[in-house]
């Protein structure tokens, strides 16, 4: 018994961390289960029987991939633009001392610890005194907003790692400005970059309560869900989310081999 407790113990992160990922990985396992269900009601709630009728017709039920293709242009074009805005803004802020910039950086997190209901409250209070009507673009202008920071926030962290001297060492080399950013800073920053990307799309494409203030008549997936279980939840919803849970693993995975792959090229 000693010798189990003591073996307990010295694996207890270990056995911390996998029952944090079983929690963690738990409901996305329930999403994959249950779009292969075959429901007698519209609720998918309880196990029937097995069916491949949703994912042989993932569209069969109407407006639902017209949500989803509208929240993918909104998150591709919310990731473009918060990326390109959020580096500028994350070199500006490590590599130039201007009036204000303490200010500036404070600000550009403030989004981070703002409740979403206040961010989504004022930007609508914003769009309506300005006279924009809600829609697509108001939609797009919201998730650049608050998905700027957090973009900023992984750019600037990669940044501030750099060091300088690879720069200065480009510079010596006879390289210009534009060839030492393209050939060496940019290279470096790209793992932070990347980051902010990929959770600028997450955090646009899920977003639901900052959307539902600006979108108008506008729905996205999300939307989409929310007004599917006031009245049925289709299987289809489980198939879509059990694909992109897919897709985002694949892309974690070959990120991981990519690396492993540089690191195991690299002379020692």
């Amino acid at each position: 018994m000693s010798a189990l407790f003591t073996r307990l113990r010295r694996n207890l992160v270990v056995i911390a961390g996998l029952g944090t990922l079983a929690y963690m990985i738990l409901p996305n396992v329930v999403v994959t289960v249950f779009s292969f269900n075959n429901p007698t009601g519209r609720f998918n709630y309880a196990w029937q029987e097995f069916s491949l009728d949703a994912w042989k017709d993932p569209c069969g039920v109407a407006d639902l991939c017209g949500s989803l293709s509208l929240s993918l242009q909104i998150a591709v074009w919310a990731t473009l633009g918060a990326t390109v805005l959020g580096t500028a803004i994350a070199f500006a802020l490590v590599r130039y001392r201007f009036r204000a910039r303490g200010a500036v950086n404070s600000l550009i997190f403030l989004p981070m610890a703002m409740p979403e209901i206040v961010m989504a409250a004022s930007l609508l209070a914003l769009f309506l005194n300005m006279g924009i009507q809600l829609g697509f673009w108001t939609i797009l202008i919201a998730h650049i907003m608050f998905c700027l920071s957090f973009v900023v926030a992984a750019v600037k962290a990669r940044v501030l790692s750099m060091d300088p001297r690879l720069e200065e060492a480009a510079r010596d080399l006879y390289a210009g400005p534009v060839q030492t950013f393209v050939r060496v800073t940019l290279p470096i920053a790209a793992p932070g970059i990347a980051a902010g990307a990929l959770l600028s799309f997450a955090l646009s494409f899920d977003d639901f309560i900052i959307t539902n203030f600006n979108s108008g008549n506008t729905v996205t997936f999300p939307m989409f869900v929310w007004g599917s279980a006031q009245r049925g939840t289709p299987v289809q919803i489980n198939v879509i989310g059990t694909a992109m849970f897919v897709i985002a693993v694949l892309v974690v995975l070959a990120g991981m081999t990519i690396g492993n792959r540089r690191k195991k090229a690299q002379p020692k």
